[in-house]
């Protein structure tokens, strides 16, 4: 009787007639329904394009990644350039510094007159010159010592007390350049004073154009690099501006004495000019003696030039060695 009873309920519980069950199929069946007809919509929704719904936008194509940017890239500049633009630079400067441009233009004007009258008691023939070949030679060498000299320490003293040179060596400049460049402007006026003294003496004291103009020009040209690396390696003892004009007294009064600037070497004793040979400007100013008047042999020419080109070579020294890139403190 109760195995019969037990049956009857098993029975009835796996009746589907039963109304329990038949509302859980069929509730199972609606989801089933539901969850097909989802996947449908889903699997609907995939396939369909922009050509299955025309008035829909494709979407956006992804940005392309941004380049990195190039703060801080050079152009390529060249040598020439760079030495322009600080040529440029530091004859504005002079032009504005009028005691620097008052002894570069004016003084050398005024030696050239208190020459004059310093020869005009002087009895030139045994120099073998006359009053104007003098007085162009030694208004040269006036040029390259006020123009180059005097004017390119003061300005290497100002522009290293104003740490100029300093800022100079952190960009593309090398050292030669900087150096080079700053006596840009110098030397070219240099060039150009001495032009002007050579035409002045043809013009107004009845002087005869140089002789041997190469030569001439040779020894402007190695005068203008002697005085440019004097001029550098006496910034290196110079304190301040003011104290350049202490500094290169020296020079300008043992060259304007011994150099043959204001009175000519073969007028000098046998031993006082053969220790005055040893001199910076001797060399050069017998290059340019030379180009005015001629006759020179070229014994006297190569001694001449190799003593340029050695006091040329202790100049360059002097710079490497001492040169100041930063304020004496």
């Amino acid at each position: 009787m109760k195995a019969r009873t037990a049956n009857t309920g098993t029975a009835s519980t796996a009746n589907p007639a039963d109304p329990a069950n038949t509302a859980d199929a069929a509730g199972a069946v609606s989801t089933a329904d539901t969850a097909g007809t989802t996947d449908k919509g889903a699997a609907d929704a995939e396939t369909s394009g922009p050509e299955a719904n025309p008035g829909t936008a494709a979407p956006a194509a992804p940005a392309a990644p941004a380049a990195p940017a190039t703060y801080g890239t050079r152009t390529g500049t060249t040598a020439a350039g760079r030495l322009g633009a600080l040529g440029r630079a530091e004859l504005t400067l002079l032009v504005r510094n009028r005691t620097a441009l008052f002894v570069a233009l004016l003084m050398p004007v005024a030696m050239v007159g208190a020459l004059r009258g310093t020869l005009d008691g002087m009895d030139l023939s045994g120099a073998g010159l006359s009053l104007g070949e003098a007085l162009m030679t030694g208004g040269i060498g006036m040029v390259l010592i006020f123009v180059v000299y005097l004017n390119l320490t003061s300005a290497l003293v100002a522009r290293r007390e104003e740490l100029v040179l300093k800022r100079l060596r952190t960009g593309e400049l090398s050292d030669m350049e900087i150096l080079a460049g700053t006596a840009l402007p110098a030397a070219a006026l240099a060039l150009a004073q001495s032009a002007l003294v050579v035409v002045a003496g043809v013009a107004l004291l009845g002087a005869d154009a140089p002789r041997q103009p190469e030569l001439l020009l040779a020894g402007t040209l190695l005068g203008t690099v002697v005085m440019t690396g004097l001029a550098a390696a006496t910034s290196a003892i110079t304190r301040t501006v003011e104290s350049a004009q202490i500094t290169t007294l020296p020079l300008f009064m043992v060259s304007a004495g011994g150099s043959g600037l204001f009175i000519p070497l073969d007028m000098l004793p046998d031993r006082v000019a053969s220790v005055c040979e040893l001199l910076p400007m001797t060399g050069v100013m017998r290059l340019v003696e030379a180009g005015v008047s001629g006759g020179a042999d070229t014994a006297r020419l190569t001694g001449a030039a190799l003593g340029a080109l050695a006091w040329t070579v202790i100049s360059v020294f002097a710079v490497r060695r001492w040169f100041r890139w930063e304020p004496r403190r």
